[in-house]
C-alpha cells in the first residue's frame, strides 16, 4: 500500500487498481497451470468466480484506489485491515465459526479503534466538548472522505474473503483467484479509458518498479497465499493476521511518506492491534483462564 500511495500522484486510481489485479491474475494462472490445477469447467463455477471478482476484485480494489488519494498509507492499511470483524461475523452468521466471550471482546475493542482512526475527528471532539454530536451531510464531507471508500474497501474484501468457500465448492482456489483478478479488473481498466486520462504518461522507472513490486508481492503471491488458506482455513483466525499489515504500513508510510497520525488515531491503531490478539487467540485465553481458575481452587 505505501508503494501504490507512493505512485498516485503520478498516475490515476483506476488504472493503478486495473495494474493491481490483471498481471497478477495472469501470473498466478500461470503458476497454477504449472502445478497441474484444474480450470472452472460448470457455469455455477464462473457465476461463483464473477461474484468473487466483483467483491474482491471491482469493489475492493476500486475503492482502495479511490481511498488513497484521499488518506495516508498507513492510516488506509489500518482500516482495510479491519475486515476480520466483519469476516468474523458473517463467518459466525454463515459457518457457525465460535467467536465466543474473548473474541467478541476483541471484536468489540476493534470497532472502537476503527471508529476512532476512520471517523471525522470533529465529532470526537464536540462529544467531548458538547456531549453531543452534530451530523452535517450537506457538505459532503463524509462522502469525500477517503476514510469512508478505505471502509467500503474493507467491507468488500471481507464479503469477497467470505464468498471463496463458496467459490471453493466449485473449483480450485487458487485458479478462482487469479482468474476473480482478472475479471475484476478488467472494468477497473474500461473505466480508466472512460473517465482517466494520462494514465501513465507521469510514470518514471521507480513508479513502474512500485506497480510491480505490489502486483507480484501485493497480489499475485499474498493473494493466492490468502485465499488458499481461506478455502480450508478457519476465516476469523486466518483474516485476523491481515492486522499485522498495518503495522508495517504505519512504519513505512512514516519513514518513507512522512505521514502523521494524530494522537487519537494512535490510540486507534492501539485498540485495533489488541482486538487482533483477543481474537486470534481468543481459545487459548479462555483455557488458560480455566486452568488457573483450577489451579487456584
Amino acid at each position: 500500500m505505501v508503494a501504490m500511495k507512493g505512485v498516485i500522484p503520478h498516475t490515476t486510481p483506476l488504472f493503478m487498481a486495473g495494474m493491481r489485479l490483471v498481471p497478477a491474475g495472469i501470473l498466478v494462472l500461470i503458476v497454477a497451470a504449472m502445478s497441474g490445477r484444474s480450470q472452472p469447467k460448470t457455469i455455477k463455477a464462473w457465476l461463483w468466480i464473477g461474484l468473487f471478482a466483483l467483491l474482491d476484485g471491482a469493489m475492493f480494489q476500486g475503492f482502495l484506489a479511490a481511498g488513497l488519494t484521499k488518506t495516508g498509507a498507513g492510516l488506509g492499511s489500518v482500516i482495510i485491515d479491519s475486515q476480520p470483524l466483519a469476516v468474523a461475523l458473517m463467518s459466525s452468521w454463515l459457518f457457525g465459526e465460535i467467536i465466543g466471550l474473548w473474541g467478541g471482546i476483541g471484536l468489540g475493542i476493534g470497532i472502537i479503534g476503527i471508529s476512532l482512526i476512520g471517523l471525522p475527528q470533529e465529532w470526537f471532539q464536540s462529544l467531548w466538548e458538547t456531549q453531543s454530536i452534530t451530523f452535517n451531510f450537506t457538505d459532503q464531507n463524509l462522502l469525500n472522505s477517503g476514510e469512508l471508500w478505505m471502509l467500503f474497501a474493507s467491507l468488500s474484501m471481507a464479503a469477497g474473503t467470505v464468498s471463496i468457500r463458496y467459490v471453493s465448492r466449485h473449483c480450485d482456489a487458487v485458479v478462482a483467484t487469479g482468474w476473480h483478478m482478472i475479471i475484476g479488473g478488467i472494468p477497473l481498466f474500461l473505466a480508466s479509458i472512460l473517465w482517466e486520462s494520462q494514465q501513465w504518461i507521469n510514470i518514471d522507472l521507480q513508479g513502474w518498479l512500485a506497480i510491480s513490486y505490489a502486483t507480484i508481492f501485493g497480489s499475485a503471491i499474498a493473494y493466492g497465499i490468502f485465499f488458499y488458506l481461506a478455502a480450508k482455513g478457519n476465516l476469523t483466525s486466518l483474516s485476523s493476521l491481515t492486522f499485522l499489515t498495518p503495522v508495517f504500513a504505519l512504519s513505512f508510510g512514516n519513514l518513507l511518506l512522512g505521514e502523521v497520525l494524530t494522537g487519537l488515531q494512535w490510540g486507534g491503531v492501539s485498540l485495533t492491534l489488541v482486538s487482533i490478539y483477543l481474537i486470534n487467540q481468543r481459545e487459548n485465553i479462555g483455557e488458560q483462564l480455566q486452568n488457573l481458575a483450577s489451579l487456584n481452587g
